[in-house]
């Protein structure tokens, strides 16, 4: 990272890093537009890129661009050029060896049998495998992107309807996706069959959506109409809908996480409110890990509303004893080394009137590194508190995601390393404590693990990868990725 272009001295890289947000949308004049409120709304889940592919009956129009969806594509004269009443976009954020135009989706190519773009969710887990197979085949590939596969092996398929070629190609394929595909008569959409990245279907008067999550139907006033389900793939033309199922139906494993951080908390997912399932995480917390306090303060935003309902189950007062400066982006020029010095405090400040002098319960959704965690206690003692105890909102993250999340290697997870008592004295609390697995799981309505089958991917939490990650052969614990292709998110 250049010296000169950080952000708040290496806080973004102790953190999970959002992944990324489809949108399509056919059957609307005015597509692009659409696309890019829908877009806007799943802005959390990637903030690096975005793109759109848009179809006006005679040729396909691409803009892709670095930076947040309102940076560029609501400039009238962007939308411009992107005409049509059929449309899917993206927004991004990338892992290692991920950044650059050349890898900012959607994807496009001219086909045999016509145009197709394509739009994922996700990570594929042998992309570098099946892209020396390609490559051995006569494959030329112009990005570091894990879907550019996809996109080659819906080209090299020898069936004969786009459909069939798609469905050709994901059957070669392992790991997450949600993705969204176009052609010059239809929008399709699909899962992996076990369904651990989210996709729902909604309906703008007539006009059918495939969005990550449910916000970006509302920002549009769309109404939802279902989840897609786990290994489904749904084909929409001017006709209609049609669903297949290409894949024998394991149980599904949808990724847990979504519910802790990633997904708005205004969405339903898997249908679940996420606000409530987070505010029900934070009284399962109070139940398994109670602390005699004064008062409750959230790491802002994510550990709002898990904060919220902590303060509720244990009893004690809520308050906003830190408030987030929002203006502090992924770019923030730190000219000095002083600046940069200040830190945490560039995106977090206390509010010391509601700390100062009290027993401070800190909440917040998980510790990565922990080194964001050890600089925000120490402002809150700054600011006066007496006591600062820590509760996580989720059991520690003790493995790395292969699933499109981005999370450092596992030897750089401070609960693979480290028991909980040693986490408590390196961030310097008074006490420590995370929600166990089975109470996540009570906080999704569910009785608890599995251990046999398990109801979700939790892998990031108990190693218990759910697929093959062909890719990371027998090194799955010891790194993030063999492969240098891009992890979409």
């Amino acid at each position: 990272m250049n010296d000169q272009v950080a952000t708040a001295e290496g806080h973004e890289a102790d953190c999970f890093h959002d992944e990324c947000g489809v949108f399509g949308i056919l059957g609307r004049d005015d597509a692009a537009a659409v696309v890019t409120l829908g877009l806007h709304a799943l802005q959390h889940r990637g903030q690096e890129a975005a793109g759109i592919v848009a179809y006006d009956g005679t040729q396909f129009s691409v803009e892709r661009h670095i930076g947040l969806i309102g940076d560029t594509f609501t400039k009238r004269s962007v939308l411009d050029r992107i005409p049509g009443d059929r449309a899917i976009g993206h927004t991004r954020y990338s892992t290692a060896g991920g950044e650059g135009l050349r890898n900012v989706q959607p994807f496009f190519a001219e086909l045999a049998g016509g145009g197709f773009a394509i739009a994922h969710n996700g990570n594929i887990t042998n992309a570098l495998t099946k892209q020396r197979e390609l490559q051995k085949r006569g494959a030329i590939f112009s990005s570091t992107s894990d879907t550019e596969t996809i996109l080659h092996l819906i080209a090299f398929s020898e069936k004969q309807r786009i459909t069939e070629r798609f469905i050709d190609a994901i059957t070669q394929i392992e790991g997450a996706y949600s993705l969204v595909g176009l052609s010059q008569k239809k929008m399709i959409g699909a899962r992996d069959p076990l369904g651990i990245r989210p996709l729902c279907l909604g309906d703008l008067d007539g006009a059918y959506i495939l969005a990550s999550e449910s916000c970006a139907l509302d920002i549009i006033g769309a109404r939802f109409v279902r989840e897609i389900k786990p290994g489904e793939v749904v084909v929409i033309t001017e006709g209609g809908i049609e669903s297949h199922f290409p894949f024998e139906q394991p149980s599904p494993r949808f990724c847990i996480f979504e519910y802790v951080y990633f997904a708005r908390p205004d969405s339903i997912v898997e249908g679940r409110n996420v606000y409530e399932v987070r505010k029900r995480i934070g009284e399962e917390l109070a139940l398994e890990s109670p602390v005699e306090a004064d008062v409750v303060i959230p790491v802002p935003d994510s550990g709002t509303p898990a904060a919220i309902g902590f303060a509720q189950g244990a009893d004690i007062p809520f308050e906003l004893g830190i408030i987030r400066n929002h203006y502090v982006g992924r770019t923030f020029i730190q000219p000095t080394a002083s600046i940069r010095h200040m830190g945490v405090k560039l995106k977090h400040n206390a509010n010391r009137r509601m700390i100062e002098g009290k027993r401070v319960v800190l909440v917040d959704d998980s510790i990565v590194r922990g080194t964001t965690s050890q600089k925000i206690v120490q402002m809150v003692r700054e600011a006066g508190a007496r006591e600062v105890h820590m509760r996580i909102a989720s059991p520690p993250t003790m493995a790395s995601c292969f699933y499109g999340v981005d999370t450092p290697e596992k030897s750089k997870l401070l609960a693979s390393r480290m028991s909980i008592a040693e986490m408590a004295e390196f961030i310097r609390v008074d006490s420590l404590g995370f929600l166990s697995i089975d109470g996540l799981y009570r906080a999704v309505r569910e009785p608890g693990r599995n251990n046999d089958s398990p109801q979700f991917c939790d892998a990031c939490f108990t190693g218990d990868y759910p697929t093959v990650l062909t890719d990371q052969g027998d090194n799955k614990d010891n790194v993030r990725s063999l492969s240098l292709l891009a992890n979409n998110g």
